[in-house]
């Protein structure tokens, strides 16, 4: 989770139990249970996944618990981890995506999450198939019309506090919320209600990474078992539900579902993520009427003042280098004013500078001027759009590339935004399992690559894909 999540909480002196030793089943147990775990969910026809702090700690955000987790040093008086990334740039683990895959194939039919740090959105899992217990991080929502806002900055408060922005509807413009549950906040019914209802409809809950110790949702896996569901547990600590279990299996979450979903012959999705921004370029007569005042601005989508946590800096340069002096933009907001001849036409290159967490350094973006000229506004199939570009970046294998999705404008004062969308990581999963062992092959974009045994194993069994 995110430390400045952990740190906004507030204080209770009862945490539950943390430090908890961790436990590892033997190559030949672990393989042997991910095996009968591969024949469950291949059997399932309802499956549902239940997935704690465990799931994300391979994407750089520590967890609670665990012998080195953020409520166990702080419990010992030792300095807190530090998250390998910053918390926004975090990107889904190889079990967030094999989980997309699964839901794409039909297998996967909802996602109970009591995590905040926003990933299985960010990953793909559609927004109807998930619960998010405890709330997102990059989530506001209207308490007026229900309006949810997915944002590419973390939010500055939890405790469902009203932030600085308001509903976009123009019918409402209520002040929104955050999403992130206090200690005394209660579960929001709304997502509790769906947890228990796919739960009691599910013939098996599998448990990813999670304790089981926060109440009430460490119930909801149970709900399953009056139906004559089963229940199976990956985490490393032993967790009180653990009896209630048909298997436990004591291993890390990514070397199990990456076990599992080569059994069954899937290939885990690539994770593709696309960042948009705005450039707004206002232009306006001089008194005189022989110059024009032109502004770039440089800002996000979600409003004017809001951050723009993905760029770093912005260098602008000019087609016409001699009349027209380069600037560099370092500091939000990334804004540049200017004066030019009425009749000048000309080119300006935006370079932006990516921050720390992207796959690029940057990318580089034209934007043309000329003042008598009309430009007309158009909104493209943004959807279309994004689609189009993440097939590119994975016969690509790289990202950096970016797309106009919509232009808005205003005659007077003359003003047109662009809505610019770019592909800023690309994160693809190639394994080999061997022995209980995970062992990378090599960055490649082909999924899973089996061997001939596993690929002829595979074919046996027989599967609904």
């Amino acid at each position: 989770m995110s430390l400045g999540y952990a740190e906004k909480l507030s204080f209770i002196e009862d945490v539950g139990q943390v430090g908890m030793t961790e436990f590892f089943d033997s190559a030949h147990v672990l393989q042997d249970k991910i095996e009968q775990l591969a024949k469950l969910i291949e059997k399932s026809r309802h499956l549902v996944v239940f997935t704690g702090a465990g799931i994300s700690t391979s994407c750089g955000i520590p967890d609670f618990r665990g012998p080195k987790g953020i409520w166990t040093l702080q419990r010992e008086g030792k300095p807190l981890p530090e998250a390998s990334l910053p918390f926004h740039r975090a990107m889904p683990s190889m079990t967030h995506m094999a989980l997309v895959g699964l839901e794409k194939a039909g297998i996967l039919k909802f996602v109970i999450s009591q995590n905040v740090d926003g990933l299985h959105l960010r990953s793909g899992i559609p927004r109807e198939k998930l619960a998010e217990l405890h709330g997102n991080s990059f989530m506001e929502t209207c308490p007026s019309c229900g309006a949810e806002y997915y944002r590419d900055f973390e939010l500055e408060t939890i405790g469902l506090k009203e932030t600085s922005r308001r509903c976009s509807d123009e019918k409402c413009g209520a002040k929104l919320r955050d999403t992130v549950l206090d200690w005394e906040d209660a579960l929001p019914p709304k997502e509790m209600n769906l947890a228990e209802k796919h739960c009691r409809m599910g013939d098996l809950v599998l448990c990813l990474g999670t304790s089981l110790q926060i109440t009430p949702a460490c119930n909801l896996p149970l709900k399953s078992l009056r139906g004559g569901g089963k229940i199976v547990i990956v985490n490393l600590q032993k967790t009180p539900k653990d009896k209630k279990a048909s298997l436990v299996i004591h291993g890390f979450v990514d070397k199990v579902i990456a076990g599992v979903m080569e059994l069954l012959n899937m290939k885990i999705p690539p994770y593709i993520r696309i960042d948009l921004f705005q450039t707004i370029l206002s232009q306006s007569l001089s008194s005189d009427k022989k110059f024009v005042n032109w502004t770039i601005r440089i800002a996000s989508v979600h409003g004017l003042s809001a951050p723009l946590p993905f760029i770093k800096s912005v260098e602008v340069s000019f087609s016409n280098n001699q009349n027209y002096k380069e600037a560099t933009l370092d500091t939000q907001p990334f804004l540049l004013k200017r004066r030019t001849v009425l009749t000048e036409t000309f080119e300006i290159f935006l370079n932006l500078k990516f921050s720390d967490g992207c796959g690029c350094l940057n990318t580089r973006i034209e934007i043309p001027f000329n003042f008598q000229d009309s430009i007309e506004g158009f909104k493209l199939d943004k959807n279309a759009t994004l689609e189009k570009m993440r097939d590119a970046a994975i016969e690509d294998s790289k990202c950096g590339q970016n797309a106009v999705v919509e232009r808005k404008t205003v005659l007077v004062p003359k003003s047109e935004a662009t809505v610019h969308a770019i592909v800023t990581n690309v994160k693809t999963f190639d394994y080999q399992l061997s022995n209980g062992d995970m062992k990378p092959i090599k960055e490649g974009l082909n999924g899973l690559k089996t061997t001939r045994k596993q690929r002829s194993k595979g074919r046996k069994r027989k599967t609904r894909l």
